[in-house]
C-alpha cells in the first residue's frame, strides 16, 4: 500500500505564499499536499509583525476579494489598524495592520486543518520528479517519492539560504530554521537561470525593559477598519506603537562594525531591498542625515516582545547591542535575538508564463520569493493564483490571468514576467498606472466576480458586492434629487474654509468640494442623516468616492479599456519573431525569448518599441 496518494496539487513551503497556494487550490475542488519542514511555523510571520500598507493593503483586499485566507486571518488576529495615507486621495488609502503573531500563525494553521482537501507533510523536499517534459511529484530528503499532477514551489528564503551577523554566517532559511537543498541544483541542470538576494531583519527587544513613556505614541484608527469583505470580528481594543529616532552617537557606534558587515566586505553577493535597507545601509547612503525614524511594535497581545522596525542589520552582535543602547527609550533595553541578513536563491521570473507556470518545465509554477519579491502581501498574492492556475492546468482549463487594469495584483505578476527584477521586488501605488480604478474600497467590486467566473466560492461576497452596486445607485440618485438651501449648510461650510452657496443647489454639487463629505454633510442635515443610517459605512464611502471622483475614474476606464483592446489581440506561442521583417533585433530577440500571449503583454516587454508593436499588429492583421 503506497504512503502517498497522487495529489492534484502539491505546494513546498508553507509561508504566505504557500498557504494561500494551497487553500486557492483546495477551494477550487483539488486534493492538495501542502509540505514543510516544521509544521509548528506554518504562516509564521518571519519578519515584521503586521499585513498591508501602502499598496500592499490594497493587494490584502484583492486576494479576500478573490476568496483567499489572509485578510481574514488577519482581521481574526489584529492588535491594531490604521489607514495610511488618509490625507491623499483615495487612491492613495492603504490598511495596514498590526498582527498578534503567534495569533496569526494559529488562525491560518487551522483555517488550513479544517479544510478537507488539504493534507500536510513534514520534511524538506530535495528534488522534483520530471518525466516527458512535465512534473510529477516530488522526493523528499528521506528519499520518499509524493506524486502530483502538479506543484507550486513557495520555497521563501530557504533556498540555500545563508544567515549572515558580522563575520558569523550560518547555513539556514531563518532563525533557528534548516536551509533547503537540492531543488535550486535540479532546476540549474533543467536549464533555469538562478541568482542570489538578500534580505534582513532587526533585533527582538524585551518590551519589559524598554521606556515607553519617553517615545511617541502611534494609535490606531478608531473606529477600526477590516480587510475582508466577509463577516469578520470588529476590533475594540488595540494595542499602540511608538515612534522613536536614531541619533548620531548611534551612527557612530554602528560604524565601529562596518568593517566586519557581510555587506560591506562582499560576504553577501545579492542584492537587498532598496526599499527597506538596513540601518547600516541607510547611514552609508544617507550619510546627510542625522537621524533615522524607528517604529516600535509589539509582537502580540500578551507576549513582552518587541519588533524595532527600521533597524534591520547584519553588524555584529555587540555592535548591535552598543547602538540599540544609545537609542532614546532603550537605554536598559535587552535583546531576545539580534537583527541578521539572510541570503537565498531566487530565478527570474521572466522564466514563467503569466500563470505563473514554468516555461521549460509543464505544470510547475513559482510562487513568492523565490519570484524575487519580497513581503508577506506580494508573496501571498502569488501563492494564491498559483494555487488557482494549478487547478486549472491539470484540469486542462485555460489559465487565469489579471490584467493590469483589473488588479495591483495583476500589475505585480505582469511586472515580474515582462521585466524581470535583480533586486527584491516591492508593491507601490506608483507601479499601477490605473490606481484610481484599483482603490482598497472596490477590490470586491473588481475581482469577486472574477472569483466566480473561474469557480471559486466567493457566494458570501458577491451578496455583498451586489448590496454594494444597490446603495450605490440609491445615494447617486439620493444626491442628484435632493437640493439645500444655503442657510442648511452655510456654517458647515465655513467650517471647512469653502465658499458659502448663494442659492438652491442639488446636494451632488456640494459633495463635489473639496473637504465636504457625506458624514459632514448628514451632520447638519437630518433628512441625510436618516437616509445613510441604513446604509453600511463602507458602501457610503464607497459610493462618496465614486461621486467625487467621477470624472477621473471615467478618463482612466477609458485609457484601461483601450489597453484591454490590446489585450485581446492573441499571439501563437508557435511565431517565430525571427521572421518578421521590420521588428528590430532586440525585439527580435526578446520576443522570442518571452513568447508574449498578446500584443498588450508584448508591448510591455523591455526593449520592444512602439514601431515594433506596429508592425507586430500589422502582421496579425489589425
Amino acid at each position: 500500500m503506497s504512503l502517498f496518494p497522487e495529489y492534484d496539487v502539491i505546494v513546498v513551503g508553507a509561508g504566505h505564499a504557500g498557504c494561500e497556494a494551497a487553500i486557492a487550490a483546495a477551494n477550487m475542488g483539488s486534493k492538495v499536499l501542502l509540505v514543510t519542514m516544521n509544521m509548528e511555523t506554518i504562516a509564521k510571520m518571519s519578519c515584521n509583525p503586521a499585513m498591508g500598507g501602502v499598496a500592499k493593503g490594497q493587494i490584502v483586499r484583492e486576494i479576500d476579494a478573490m476568496g483567499g485566507y489572509s485578510g481574514i486571518v488577519t482581521d481574526h488576529t489584529m492588535i491594531q489598524f490604521r489607514m495610511l495615507n488618509r490625507s491623499k486621495g483615495p487612491a492613495m488609502w492603504s490598511p495596514r495592520a498590526q498582527s498578534d503573531r503567534m495569533r496569526f500563525a494559529e488562525k491560518w494553521r487551522l483555517m488550513l486543518e479544517e479544510h478537507p482537501n488539504v493534507d500536510f507533510w513534514q520534511e524538506m523536499i530535495g528534488g522534483l520528479i520530471i518525466k516527458d517534459g512535465a512534473v510529477k511529484g516530488v522526493i523528499t530528503s528521506l528519499g520518499l517519492e509524493i506524486p502530483g499532477k502538479s506543484v507550486v514551489l513557495t520555497n521563501g528564503t530557504f533556498l540555500n539560504g545563508l544567515i549572515h551577523i558580522g563575520e558569523k554566517r550560518l547555513g539556514g532559511g531563518r532563525a533557528g530554521e534548516s536551509a533547503a537543498k537540492g531543488i535550486t541544483e535540479q532546476l540549474v541542470d533543467l536549464g533555469f537561470e538562478s541568482n542570489r538576494m538578500k534580505t534582513g531583519t532587526p533585533p527582538r527587544i524585551d518590551g519589559r525593559t524598554i521606556n515607553w513613556d519617553i517615545m511617541e505614541v502611534q494609535a490606531g484608527e478608531d473606529p477600526a477598519g477590516k480587510f475582508s469583505y466577509t463577516d469578520t470580528p470588529k476590533l475594540l481594543e488595540q494595542r499602540p506603537c511608538h515612534i522613536t529616532y536614531t541619533n548620531e552617537k548611534v551612527h557612530e557606534i554602528l560604524k565601529t562594525g562596518f568593517d566586519k558587515s557581510p555587506m560591506f566586505t562582499g560576504r553577501i553577493q545579492g542584492l537587498g531591498p532598496r526599499y527597506c535597507p538596513s540601518i547600516e545601509d541607510k547611514i552609508n547612503r544617507f550619510s546627510d542625515k542625522d537621524r533615522h525614524q524607528l517604529f516600535v511594535e509589539p509582537e502580540g497581545w500578551n507576549t513582552c516582545e518587541v519588533y524595532l522596525n527600521g533597524f534591520s542589520s547584519s553588524l555584529p552582535e555587540d555592535v548591535q547591542f552598543k547602538a540599540l543602547k544609545m537609542i532614546p527609550g532603550f537605554e536598559n533595553a535587552k535583546m531576545f535575538r539580534p537583527g541578521y541578513a539572510i541570503e537565498y536563491d531566487f530565478f527570474q521570473p521572466t522564466q514563467l508564463k503569466m500563470t505563473l507556470e514554468t516555461r521549460l518545465v509543464r505544470n510547475l509554477f513559482f510562487a513568492g520569493q523565490i519570484n524575487g519579491t519580497t513581503g508577506y502581501e506580494e508573496a501571498a498574492c502569488q501563492g494564491m493564483m498559483a494555487g488557482i492556475n494549478a487547478h486549472l492546468a491539470i484540469n486542462e482549463q485555460d489559465g487565469f490571468v489579471m490584467q493590469r487594469s483589473d488588479s495591483y495584483i495583476g500589475v505585480l505578476i505582469d511586472d515580474l514576467i515582462n521585466k524581470g527584477t535583480n533586486e527584491p521586488y516591492r508593491m507601490f501605488t506608483s507601479r499601477a498606472e490605473y490606481r484610481i480604478l484599483l482603490r482598497q474600497d472596490n477590490a470586491d467590486i473588481r475581482l469577486s466576480p472574477l472569483a466566480a467566473a473561474i469557480g471559486i466560492n466567493v457566494d458570501e461576497r458577491m451578496l455583498r458586492v451586489e448590496a454594494k452596486k444597490k446603495a450605490d445607485a440609491e445615494i447617486r440618485q439620493f444626491f442628484e434629487n435632493y437640493s439645500v438651501e444655503p442657510s442648511e449648510v452655510e456654517q458647515y461650510l465655513v467650517s471647512l474654509g469653502s465658499t458659502p452657496m448663494q442659492q438652491k443647489m442639488k446636494l451632488i454639487k456640494v459633495l463635489l468640494r473639496p473637504d465636504v463629505s457625506i458624514v459632514g454633510l448628514a451632520a447638519v442635515l437630518p433628512r441625510l442623516s436618516d437616509f445613510i443610517a441604513q446604509f453600511d459605512p463602507e458602501f457610503v464611502e464607497y459610493a462618496e468616492i465614486n461621486a467625487k471622483y467621477a470624472g477621473y475614474i471615467e478618463k482612466e476606464q477609458e485609457m484601461a479599456d483601450k489597453m484591454k483592446r490590446l489585450e485581446s489581440v492573441r499571439l501563437l506561442d508557435s511565431f517565430d519573431y525571427a521572421l518578421i521583417q521590420g521588428l528590430s533585433l532586440e525585439a527580435r530577440e526578446k520576443l522570442n525569448r518571452m513568447k508574449p500571449t498578446t500584443i498588450g503583454q508584448a508591448s510591455r516587454i523591455s526593449g520592444v518599441s512602439p514601431s515594433d508593436i506596429s508592425i507586430l499588429l500589422v502582421h496579425v492583421g489589425r
